[in-house]
């Protein structure tokens, strides 16, 4: 039997219940879909799954970059866990990552009206942002933080080389009133048959005009993935 893999709506702090159903399981992997919110750093407040052998993994969301101590919990301190950009295989079932949220100033891939224009990507890479602003708009000698958790269509060209079973992300595809179409077509590129996002606190179910599944998950929803 395949070791078990959790995947946790945004904990906004609220680790608890986390901790309680992966500590009904034998060890495996918990994905986080970011807005962790943490007021300690990932380590210890995690400390407990992370000591039993537990692979703890993580994207980003927009509360993980609004303080300096909100990013430095989770990306200083646990930076091994960021799956953001990249593709994770665990026992053949591959999983990719897409942290973040679509900021106006970069990328907003969504008409603010049904059938309305959507506007093309002021930039295309982070490079081209950054080369864009101002040394003192830096922070830490990149971009700033109120950006390091902008997505960015290079992310959609990393991720487009890879096939994946399943895409996380923090946003969420058109399954959701809020949620954006090209997320839907990310996942159909890379071949995958199931989408799971954070950012709305809504737990549901639903199925795509392409064919795959989303799964929205609440506050803090320990949700064990079955792919069978």
């Amino acid at each position: 039997m395949s070791p078990p893999i959790v995947i946790a709506g945004d904990p906004h702090g609220n680790f608890p219940p986390i901790l309680r159903t992966c500590a009904t399981l034998d060890r495996g992997t918990l994905i986080l879909l970011g807005d962790c919110d943490l007021r300690e750093p990932l380590r210890q407040v995690l400390g407990p799954l992370l000591n039993v052998g537990w692979n703890v993994r993580w994207i980003i969301g927009n509360k993980d970059a609004e303080t300096a101590a909100a990013f430095d919990n989770l990306v200083t301190d646990f930076p091994e866990g960021d799956i953001g950009g990249r593709v994770l295989e665990i026992d053949g079932l591959r999983i990719a990552g897409l942290g973040g949220v679509f900021k106006p100033r970069i990328w907003h891939p969504r008409a603010d009206e049904p059938g309305g224009t959507i506007d093309p990507p002021s930039f295309a890479t982070r490079r081209a942002f950054l080369d864009s602003l101002k040394p003192r708009e830096h922070w830490r000698g990149g971009l700033p933080l109120w950006h390091r958790d902008s997505i960015f269509p290079e992310d959609f060209s990393q991720l487009g080389q890879h096939r994946f079973d399943v895409l996380v992300c923090h946003e969420a595809p058109s399954s959701h009133r809020h949620g954006f179409a090209v997320i839907d077509r990310l996942a159909e590129l890379g071949a995958a048959r199931l989408i799971v996002h954070g950012h709305h606190h809504e737990s549901y179910s639903a199925k795509l005009a392409n064919g795959i599944t989303a799964r929205g998950l609440a506050v803090a929803e320990p949700w064990l993935l079955d792919m069978a």
